[in-house]
């Protein structure tokens, strides 16, 4: 449980022995299965404590002990880690991935943040509304999300979803014009899963990810930003700014029915500085760019990146 529901009453053994205790187990067996579970989870010295003398992980770990001691097919952990702090909550992940190794069991793990489901997760199934959008390995539904939902769900920060219009280019090219102006051309792997939508209005996704300060590669492809704001998180800068038009640097339009400017984020370097409303140039890695139908939200099909080389 979320809250783990432990009897304050109780004692560790006696939490983790309750359920086997009404089911008429013997007691010599709960006495063994206790023992495991404790060797398992690292309780050997906390069993006689009461719940309010222990720590949320503690908690937390006795919880999942009263359930490994009667042996389910079968685990359903509703946002254990939600009563958690933040450097705690990133123990616990890594301590649920090497508990699932060694029980070998099923285990259904509910949350609502991104983060443990990619990294806990052998398949994940993204809900919305009481209702499977998608399921899949992690890095597949990350690579191809089926909506826009899925596509800003698996990401911190979400995918940049960009209102824009597909349109044809000189010769058998495709470009993304984007409202405020900025044009990003089609790489040719994906123009004839996109060339029958030329002429019609379009969400274009970028991971943050995807933007860099230099261009590595020479598909990469330049864009001019206008500086909004940088969070620093030590090994990363994430920067926030507002697109500007390509060719001719214009920042003041506005996307479709909005009333500011679009503002995207980019995952940068450690190392990148600028100052708030300075216009920076950085480059859009265009390969694992996603197209949307606006209407719909879903996704318009293309080429599968996964396992795939540039």
């Amino acid at each position: 449980f979320q809250s783990y529901a432990l009897y304050p009453h109780m004692s560790v053994r006696q939490n983790m022995a309750f359920g086997l205790k009404m089911r008429g187990t013997d007691a010599a067996v709960i006495d063994a299965k206790i023992a495991d579970a404790a060797n398992l989870l690292g309780l050997q010295n906390l069993l006689g404590r009461k719940p309010a003398a222990l720590s949320g992980g503690q908690r937390q770990r006795v919880a999942l002990g009263r359930a490994i001691v009667r042996e389910p097919a079968a685990f359903l952990l509703d946002e254990p880690l939600s009563n958690l702090d933040a450097q705690l909550r990133a123990e616990m992940r890594l301590e649920l991935v090497k508990l699932h190794r060694r029980l070998g069991r099923t285990i259904v793990h509910v949350t609502h943040d991104q983060v443990e489901a990619m990294t806990m997760g052998d398949r994940i199934c993204i809900m919305r509304d009481g209702r499977l959008i998608q399921a899949g390995r992690p890095l597949e539904v990350y690579a191809d999300p089926v909506n826009t939902f899925v596509a800003r769900f698996l990401a911190t920060p979400p995918m940049n979803l960009i209102p824009a219009t597909l349109q044809a280019a000189p010769g058998e090219g495709l470009s993304v014009l984007t409202d405020s102006g900025a044009v990003l051309a089609v790489p040719a792997r994906h123009r004839n899963a996109y060339g029958e939508r030329a002429g019609r209005r379009v969400i274009l996704g970028v991971r943050a990810e995807d933007f860099h300060e230099s261009p590595d590669k020479p598909d990469w492809q330049k864009i001019a930003v206008r500086v909004v704001a940088v969070e620093a998180l030590g090994a990363e800068n994430v920067l926030i700014g507002q697109i500007a038009g390509h060719a001719t640097g214009r920042d003041d339009a506005h996307p479709a029915g909005g009333d500011k400017p679009f503002e995207i984020a980019a995952r940068l370097s450690r190392y990148f500085t600028a100052p708030v409303g300075s216009m920076v140039e950085l480059y859009i890695d265009p390969l694992p760019m996603h197209l949307f139908d606006p209407e719909t939200e879903l996704v318009i099909a293309r080429p599968s990146l996964m396992g795939a080389t540039r």
